[in-house]
């Protein structure tokens, strides 16, 4: 994609970005409906070769390891894609002219230059996807593969042993601490500079004949199999039983929308929060406070719903006695029998969306302006409110987004703190196709999916801006 140009490459640049918009255990779930025994692949095999049994053929078992690699690669490999494009794009030409002319072909050019230098975004995107890897949890279960994330669910709900679960969980939180360290290592093992600034970047090499139709039908392939395929059978099923089920859909919809409304106003509310302290005090501790909040998004939610559980149990039990001791009301669990739990959990988790994305937005404001504002006579709250805000609307707007959008597809921390009898969009997915009901189950996961398109566009944009400005 950085390197030539063939047919529908401006069409194919963003669109593959389009399977990161797909929960794996939905997608998980249509291609087993496909490729299963009773699926539309099988019943067309057996149709044109006249088999009759599963003893007259070979074929793949789905419901394996390798059915989950596949299915995870899938939904996983834009994170690479994303940040090795961008990479590629910023590298220089004179880098890959002058290793032509000291006689590497292109291929070694590739290997020997071009590789080398977008390792740090290579490794930035495989660590991403590990860390999506150890979060998963519908993907594994439903093809029965064992995972520490699926040992939680197993230990805690079927054993009913919490203390094993934290065990596994702190098990967990090590690996993924290792991952963040061999991160932050690989970035500072080498130095690495652009010249972008100095230099043009990289001049696309034209594709014509076969090497064009080939490429476009390679670039094709992921976002058939990760995002047109799943969007199909789903459209599909949901116009044909349309009306089952309604009542059931309407009720987890409002739950689903509602809860990430609320968790992403929350977020971006303590995200910007952070994101201005930062600013405003211009210390490292203060920065160093705001990165150790946003670690939750390093943590698998299973472990994080583990993580908080506790705490927030004690916290409703002391409650509730204080309340019987001296006005003899009980009342109950306030977090962990109501949604507040979830929009905690989910605002732990997502902080670092919103920070992030709010904190490279107020990088951009220069501090002359906060100075003109103080001499004014504003005050840091009047200025945040009436220079800084409309300035980073549209960030801050992309967050609430972002926060939105991963609150509807999360799995592992609403089936734990959920309250009894509350079904969300992604809870409902769950429990309809793990019993084999992808089709009351379609119109729910439609609705993620769809969902899920969101940021793919906002990050479509950044793209489309990012190459117009190289």
């Amino acid at each position: 994609m950085t390197r030539f140009n063939f047919p529908l490459k401006s069409l194919l640049v963003w669109a593959l970005l389009l399977p990161l918009a797909v929960p794996s255990y939905i997608l998980a779930f249509v291609i087993t409906d496909q490729l299963e025994y009773a699926g539309f692949v099988q019943k067309s095999l057996r149709a044109i070769f006249g088999w009759q049994t599963a003893r007259d053929y070979w074929f793949p078992e789905i419901r394996s390891i390798q059915g989950a690699i596949a299915v995870l690669s899938l939904v996983l490999y834009p994170y690479v894609y994303l940040l090795a494009r961008a990479a590629f794009v910023e590298q220089a030409a004179q880098l890959f002219e002058m290793s032509r002319c000291l006689g590497k072909s292109q291929t070694q050019s590739f290997f020997k230059v071009a590789l080398p230098l977008a390792r740090p975004a290579i490794v930035v995107g495989v660590t991403l996807a590990l860390m999506e890897t150890i979060n998963e949890y519908g993907t594994v279960e439903f093809f029965a593969v064992p995972t520490l994330t699926a040992g939680i669910f197993d230990v805690w709900l079927n054993m009913s042993s919490l203390s094993a679960a934290a065990q596994i969980a702190l098990m967990l939180v090590s690996f993924s601490i290792l991952l963040l360290g061999l991160e932050r290592y690989s970035r500072h093992a080498g130095k690495f500079y652009k010249l972008t600034g100095q230099s043009p970047a990289m001049f696309a090499e034209p594709l014509t004949g076969v090497k064009a139709y080939v490429a476009c039908l390679l670039c094709l392939l992921p976002i058939c199999l990760g995002f047109l395929l799943p969007v199909g059978v789903l459209s599909h099923y949901a116009f044909r039983s349309l009306d089952a089920g309604l009542e059931q859909y309407l009720a987890s919809a409002w739950n689903s929308f509602s809860l990430a409304v609320m968790a992403a106003l929350l977020t971006c509310a303590l995200g910007l929060l952070l994101a201005y302290g930062v600013r405003l005090s211009k210390s490292s501790q203060m920065r160093s406070i705001a990165e150790a909040a946003t670690l939750g998004y390093a943590l698998p939610g299973a472990v994080l719903a583990v993580g908080i559980l506790y705490p927030l149990g004690l916290f409703d039990n002391w409650v509730d006695q204080l309340m019987q001791a001296w006005f003899a009301y009980p009342t109950g669990l306030l977090l962990t029998g109501t949604g507040g739990a979830l929009v905690l959990a989910y605002s732990l988790r997502f902080i670092a969306l919103s920070y992030r994305t709010l904190d490279a937005s107020l990088s951009k404001i220069t501090p002359e302006m906060d100075d003109a504002s103080r001499i004014l006579g504003s005050r840091s709250g009047k200025t945040l409110w009436r220079i800084h805000l409309p300035l980073i609307r549209p960030s801050l707007l992309t967050a609430i987004l972002l926060v939105f959008v991963d609150t509807m597809k999360e799995l592992p921390i609403t089936l734990i703190l959920r309250p009894f009898n509350f079904n969300t969009l992604s809870t409902q997915v769950w429990e309809l196709a793990s019993l084999e009901q992808l089709e009351q189950s379609s119109l729910a996961a439609l609705t993620i999916l769809l969902a899920g398109i969101i940021p793919v566009i906002i990050m479509s944009r950044n793209i489309s801006s990012s190459q117009s400005r190289t």
